[in-house]
């Protein structure tokens, strides 16, 4: 992997780590094993690190959270393509969250700060807690850790906060009802099996139906994405304005 022209700028280690919200010894922990690719040597030998690291990092911890061995996630991770992008791996790492529990924990402001792997600003921590990610309890803060590291995300978008949490309702307006229809359509088949036959589907079902939903949900917004930018690419431009005509 490298970090190509066009890209955000280069990571040091020592940003690498602080965005990952890990420890430097970690990073270096990681690349001796061959989990993380060398990074990009630059002037004065200084290593440079890209967004695909950072994802690829932040894909690992998932999986350790999730208590997978070193030697499982060694393996897990050579059968992903070495091209991968930071896109690709969030999406895989979104997978791979998908199967932990709910996990609520309480924290300080200091151990916010470092599991979002940047300073917060008051007002970075009253739109974490408009999502539902943060919620003030006296001097600490309630924390849903699946989805803080996509919410600090959200924080740099250049979108307003209210079309973020509408954003926010139709995902989950949309997954309910889907969820709410694949699980009536799997009662429907298994309603004479087994309570235990049942219990082992499900069990197999579940990370099935999350990569379907998120590779065909991925597909579908690509495609509307491009369908949108075309449109706006062919309509006939007003020269004197500058804008649409019509």
């Amino acid at each position: 992997m490298t970090t190509e022209a066009g890209d955000t700028a280069p990571l040091t280690i020592d940003e690498l780590a602080a965005q990952a919200g890990v420890t430097v010894r970690t990073v270096r922990f990681y690349g001796t094993r061959g989990l993380l690719p060398p990074p990009v040597i630059g002037p004065r030998r200084v290593g440079h690190y890209g967004r695909e690291h950072l994802a690829r990092l932040t894909l690992i911890e998932e999986m350790q959270h999730q208590g997978m061995t070193l030697a499982a996630i060694e393996r897990h991770l050579r059968q992903l393509p070495a091209d991968l992008g930071p896109h690709d791996l969030a999406i895989h790492r979104a997978v791979v969250a998908s199967w932990a529990p709910d996990t609520v924990e309480t924290v300080s402001r200091p151990e916010l700060e470092r599991r979002a792997g940047r300073r917060l600003t008051e007002e970075d921590v009253d739109r974490l807690a408009a999502m539902n990610v943060v919620t003030r309890d006296g001097e600490s803060f309630r924390v849903d850790c699946g989805l803080l590291r996509l919410a600090v995300r959200l924080l740099d978008v250049p979108l307003a906060q209210e079309t973020i949490l509408a954003a926010r309702t139709v995902l989950t307006g949309h997954a309910r009802a889907a969820a709410h229809e694949l699980s009536d359509l799997l009662r429907e088949a298994v309603a004479e099996r087994d309570p235990r036959d049942v219990r082992s589907l499900s069990a197999h079902m579940h990370p099935l139906v999350v990569q379907a939903l998120l590779t065909t949900f991925q597909r579908s917004l690509r495609e509307e994405l491009r369908q949108w930018l075309d449109g706006a690419a062919a309509a006939p431009v007003d020269g004197s304005r500058g804008t649409p005509s019509g």
